[in-house]
């Protein structure tokens, strides 16, 4: 899927932490939200399967700058970038393992 964000770069700054050696998984998330929970394991799994790959997870309340900035309309959405920090990926809702790792595809 292509969104309006794909392409853009973003860096430590905007992650509040180190980009991956080969992509970065970054996940917004909010307080109240199961679905987010989940999307935290299933990432954390997956950064943690695949050498060089991080995973950031957002706070979305506190980072509404970002959040409007990119677009994101609910929790968890999930953007995939490659080393350089540009969104090569980006979906909405609690993904499954095998797309994670699919989409990294186009990162790595």
């Amino acid at each position: 899927m292509r969104g309006r964000d794909e392409g853009k770069r973003l860096g430590v700054a905007d992650l509040g932490g180190d980009l991956g050696e080969r992509a970065t998984l970054v996940q917004f998330s909010s307080a109240f939200c199961a679905p987010c929970r989940a999307t935290r394991r299933v990432l954390g799994e997956v950064a943690g399967l695949v050498p060089g790959v991080a995973h950031v997870e957002i706070d979305a309340e506190s980072r509404l700058d970002l959040v409007r900035e990119l677009g994101i309309l609910r929790t968890p959405t999930v953007l995939v970038l490659d080393a350089d920090g540009r969104v090569v990926r980006r979906a909405a809702g609690q993904p499954r393992k095998a797309d994670v790792i699919a989409a990294l595809g186009k990162a790595v």
